[in-house]
């Protein structure tokens, strides 16, 4: 396979979340696929990449990118539901561990790349410290951060580099278009970048701050 990854599959639970971005890229030459996958159950886990396999079973995985957007909930601590709190480990901490464990093999088998195979994990200030009303989602983000700390120490010396990046802000998709923000030079963050639950492209960074807004 060429060094430039060509094919690039989007996960996310409904379509309606990543059909934009893939009829974009195909618009413009590319090659991209969505997959409706649940990243909290692992057997929808399983059941996408086992069609990722059957699309692209002769390919090389260069990188994977995790991005959940659930588990946001912002309600004071006293009037959190048991359910409501354990959404953010779900999403993010069961999340991670499952889409870590179907793509750190591949990219483990990766080879012939210009760049180490890279697993991207984002966070949010939430991941670093939990405000007031966060405690739900900041619990999940903590949990994320620490798996992919842990994982960069165990994978790093095989070869596979693994990152956490912090991107404040709101995404470019879709469902957010249409968002009101209290400052009118305030606009939506980094358009159509890591637009559903997990994106495959081909790019690599350190652990650190994205704050650049488009």
């Amino acid at each position: 396979m060429n060094q430039t990854p060509r094919e690039i599959t989007t996960l996310a639970r409904n379509p309606a979340n990543f059909t934009p971005v893939v009829d974009e890229i195909n618009a413009n030459g590319g090659q991209a696929a969505g997959i409706s996958a649940d990243l909290s159950d692992t057997n929808s886990v399983k059941s996408a990449f086992d069609r990722i396999n059957e699309q692209y079973g002769g390919s090389t995985l260069a990188a994977a990118v995790f991005n959940s957007g659930g588990g946001f909930v912002r309600k004071p601590f006293l009037e959190l539901t048991e359910e409501e709190f354990a959404s953010g480990f779900e999403s993010q901490g069961k999340g991670g561990f499952n889409f870590a464990q179907r793509t750190l093999p591949l990219l483990q088998k990766a080879t012939g790349l210009q760049h180490p195979p890279t697993l991207i994990f984002t966070g949010a200030t939430a991941s670093l410290k939990g405000s007031a009303s966060f405690s739900a989602f900041a619990s999940g983000k903590f949990a994320l951060r620490a798996l992919a700390q842990s994982l960069a120490r165990e994978f790093g010396p095989k070869g596979v580099h693994v990152s956490h990046v912090i991107i404040d802000g709101v995404i470019d998709i879709p469902r957010t278009k249409a968002w009101t923000f209290e400052h009118e030079d305030s606009s939506l963050l980094l358009s159509a970048f890591f637009p559903s639950s997990s994106l495959w492209v081909g790019f690599w960074m350190n652990e650190g701050k994205a704050d650049c807004v488009l």
